[in-house]
């Protein structure tokens, strides 16, 4: 179903006129002209607008709408939100100090391979950041995504061996990580406090240039899915910021709905909900549609549509212009596709489903909390699990040193989603929602340096429980603790 056609029929509008499709009035006039005279009618360039369809309305702002937004901007600063110029600065420098390092590393690469002087002059290399970085709405403290351009002949395995001990050499870096067995794999570091995650992407030619347009689908096509993967944390970023229309105020509404979704419990992709490039994604879709509102028009917008949306309808950017290539998101094409509860598509090339993990209870949890949201982002703010659902099941992941907090809790936690699944298959929960805030577990008493860090699942029962329910429960948590098992096993062995 088209967005805008989807919107029209949902909503009324000040004026009766504005329900009338833009679509309908242009071949009617175009109609009453072929009538009128037999002479060539002069062909009109296509309007110029954001998104697959055109917007639903153009009006301008008032008075109020402004007031709003003031509002809605005093709210945020008391959230403490935004960083001071000196943490900014930082930050950018910290970007360009990781930069010079990988710069570096390609020229004693170059020197190791025996690379000619010629393409070891002209490797060049980039560190761009993106993700909420890049879009301009991450919060106090929040890491920086990095992808580092490197040239074909490198092999990947080189970045995480080689720069990976370079880095670690690095009196500035702590909490240095390489994960590899992953979807995109990547080193984590704290470099002069700041957290980075860094993947690397390379280009089927020699050198990286100075002047690079990343958005060319040609430096993606050919090479291996990691790759792809990698550099499309970037790509995606920048396709987002280039299909909005106003990115000052897109910032801001985005920032309002990410505080919002996360003071709501339902930010968080590993765990089943939404991570930031699909919240930026019904944002930024928000804004095509409704080209000049304010940001306080923008967050009320996001709401309405939102509630009444029809999963899993795709929310999309741009149109898709290879339908049948089976590399991107298409329930027509690839059947795995069809089982998507929700459908939030990234805009660059092969386009994929951020919202693949969300699942039955985390879709119940999700529209919701969405029906609830209101202007005012102070007056829903707070959400403690256990006031809301009265049956919960405690998960923990004890550790002993700080390398296995870093590693071990986040790979159990990559999981949690796997018991929501196995809980959704009893026909007596119609909801599992995990909070995805993790807590400080209780000290051993049998381990003096011994800690763990817990989830909270709450379950919402369509009966009371029962001796019955409780066996079906442990059944569940027995299934559960076997794959944990065999994770802690694996974990072991890498």
């Amino acid at each position: 179903m088209d967005f805008a056609v989807l919107f029209r029929e949902k909503y009324t509008f000040t004026s009766p006129h504005r329900r009338t499709s833009a679509f309908y009035i242009t071949a009617m006039s175009r109609k009453k002209q072929n009538v009128s005279t037999t002479s060539p009618v002069p062909v009109e360039p296509p309007p110029k607008w954001f998104g697959p369809t055109g917007p639903i309305s153009e009006d301008f702002p008032e008075e109020e709408d402004l007031i709003l937004t003031r509002k809605l901007t005093e709210t945020l600063q008391s959230y403490d939100v935004y960083e001071s110029k000196q943490e900014l600065q930082h930050r950018e420098t910290v970007l360009k100090k990781l930069e010079t390092l990988y710069k570096e590393w390609l020229q004693e690469m170059c020197d190791q391979m025996n690379v000619p002087e010629v393409v070891k002059a002209k490797v060049g290399g980039k560190v761009l950041p993106f993700g909420s970085y890049h879009l301009g709405v991450h919060s106090k403290g929040a890491d920086i995504d990095a992808l580092c351009v490197g040239p074909g002949f490198l092999d990947r395995k080189d970045f995480f061996t080689s720069f990976f001990e370079k880095l670690k050499a690095q009196k500035e870096v702590k909490d240095i990580r390489a994960i590899e067995e992953t979807y995109v794999p990547v080193i984590k570091l704290t470099y002069e406090g700041i957290e980075i995650d860094l993947v690397f992407g390379r280009l089927a030619q020699k050198s990286v240039p100075e002047k690079l347009n990343l958005l060319d689908d040609k430096y993606v096509l050919g090479l291996d899915k990691r790759c792809i993967r990698s550099l499309n944390g970037y790509r995606v970023t920048e396709e987002i910021l280039q299909h909005v229309p106003n990115v000052h105020n897109f910032r801001i509404a985005l920032r309002v709905i990410k505080l919002w979704a996360k003071q709501r419990n339902i930010y968080s992709n590993s765990l089943g909900f939404l991570g930031g490039v699909s919240w930026a994604i019904m944002v930024a879709r928000i804004c095509q549609v409704y080209p000049n509102a304010t940001p306080a028009t923008l967050v009320i917008k996001f709401f309405k549509v939102y509630s009444t949306w029809i999963w899993p309808v795709p929310i999309q950017l741009h149109r898709v212009k290879n339908c049948l290539d089976r590399n991107i998101w298409n329930p027509n094409v690839n059947p795995s596709d069809r089982c998507h509860q929700m459908a939030i598509i990234t805009p660059a090339y092969p386009q994929q489903n951020t919202s693949v993990n969300v699942s039955r209870s985390s879709l119940a949890v999700l529209t919701e909390e969405i029906e609830r949201g209101t202007l005012n982002a102070g007056t829903q703010m707070t959400m403690i699990l256990s006031h809301i659902l009265r049956h919960y099941i405690v998960l923990e992941a004890s550790y002993m040193t700080e390398k296995q907090r870093l590693e071990w809790v986040g790979l159990v936690e990559s999981k949690v989603r796997i018991l929501v699944g196995l809980l959704e298959r009893n026909r007596q929960i119609s909801k599992a929602h995990v909070y995805v805030k993790s807590l400080a577990g209780p000290r051993k008493a049998n381990k003096k340096d011994g800690k763990s860090r817990m989830w909270l699942v709450g379950l919402d029962l369509k009966e009371e429980v029962s001796a019955y329910l409780k066996d079906q429960l442990f059944c569940v948590l027995c299934t559960f603790t076997a794959i944990s098992k065999f994770i802690l096993i694996s974990f072991k062995n890498l």
